[in-house]
């Protein structure tokens, strides 16, 4: 029996008995609970889900968010990456393959919340599954529950999501807005794929794809700029065709990946930015709850992880952690919007960026991430 199914459902607490209550189990509550548990602090989550499961879907762990990992003790199945590759799209011609060196690895998301629960498991955090929590009263000290019981907390961690009720609680009128773009993601089965991240360009649209556990399966994250508004949903399904339809100009190693897609999961793209506080009562938020992120930099879970670690260290102080966290995770926001625009250039502005790309791939070709050494190189654990 995995460690995810040792939960067990537990009824409701009305006194507070633990220091911490983190209220969602995903990748930043679990982090957020081993976080505070290694510091000495009783700690709790609780979960809506009947079980601690994941959708068969992909993420990519840089070294920062590697780190943490470490530090927390979670060893989950990776596969080390070797670079990250930029291919134009409608003619399969590479661009430019960026070596990303030691540190950045691919997991399956079900893996990583599995080795994640296995570690609360074995540091005896308990979590309470199949627990719905319709809203946060008080001073966010208060929970209430679907059955319209009470169940009071300490110090409450919202790693609920952005739809979550802590979000609603500790920013109830920051609203986001249609990026104009939606995702679609599947897992497809793969032979021998190279043990790198690849991103398809092309105007209006990209595709990013790398392989998960063996390597035998690849996933795929397609992005097309739309002009309509799509329901920002990780669980709408959607027809395969309409995905291959949409990258149907994509060279043959595209579209022969697209043919084998038997399930897919479409969701439009919203740009929340960082919200204006995340701390509210006895509340704070870690996260998609406090920051959503675009997928263009391959950032959530690695902001989240980060956040949940530094959350621990300066739970007493919950206001100067978001002061001090803030300017990063906003540069990283922006950062993310930068490439999405950049995967998607036209005519001109697209021939003069991939030459020079290309020149850079003869003779530098690890130039561009030099850029991004302040997010990959931070240590948030020290």
């Amino acid at each position: 029996m995995s460690a995810a199914r040792r939960f067990i459902a537990t009824t409701d607490m009305t006194t507070r008995t633990h220091d911490v209550t983190v209220l969602g189990a995903g990748i930043g509550g679990l982090a957020c609970a081993i976080a505070c548990r290694l510091r000495g602090l009783s700690v709790e989550l609780i979960e809506q889900a009947p079980a601690l499961t994941e959708v068969g879907a992909g993420i990519q762990i840089a070294p920062n968010g590697g780190r943490v990992l470490d530090a927390l003790g979670v060893r989950p199945r990776f596969l080390n990456s070797s670079a990250v590759h930029l291919i134009d799209g409608p003619t399969g011609r590479s661009v430019i393959g960026m070596p990303v060196g030691s540190g950045f690895r691919m997991v399956h998301r079900a893996d990583l919340i599995a080795a994640l629960a296995a570690r609360a498991t074995a540091l005896d955090i308990p979590v309470h599954l199949n627990n719905k929590i319709m809203s946060v009263a008080g001073e966010g000290g208060t929970l209430i529950t679907k059955g319209g019981e009470t169940r009071l907390v300490t110090r409450l961690i919202g790693a609920d999501g952005a739809h979550g009720v802590t979000r609603a609680f500790v920013a109830p009128d920051h609203k986001p807005t249609f990026t104009g773009q939606v995702a679609w993601r599947a897992v497809v089965p793969v032979d021998n794929w190279p043990r790198e991240a690849q991103v398809h360009m092309g105007p209006g649209r990209h595709l990013v794809c790398y392989p998960l556990r063996d390597g035998r399966s690849l996933n795929i994250v397609a992005v097309e700029e739309r002009s309509e508004w799509t329901v920002a949903s990780w669980s709408q399904t959607d027809d395969p065709e309409n995905l291959r339809q949409a990258f149907a100009g994509y060279a043959a190693p595209v579209r022969d990946l697209l043919a084998r897609v038997e399930e897919v999961h479409l969701w439009g793209l919203m740009d929340h930015g960082v919200t204006p506080n995340w701390t509210r009562g006895r509340c704070t938020l870690i996260g998609d709850a406090a920051h959503p992120t675009l997928p263009f930099l391959a950032q959530g879970a690695n902001l989240a992880l980060e956040g949940a670690w530094t959350l621990a260290q300066r739970l007493d102080d919950p206001e100067r952690w978001d002061k001090l966290r803030r300017p990063r995770v906003t540069r990283a926001l922006a950062a993310a919007g930068a490439n999405a625009r950049n995967y998607h250039l036209s005519g001109a502005k697209r021939r003069v960026g991939h030459l020079a790309l290309r020149v850079l791939d003869r003779f530098a070709p690890g130039l561009p991430l030099l850029g991004y050494r302040w997010l990959y190189d931070a240590d948030v654990t020290v």
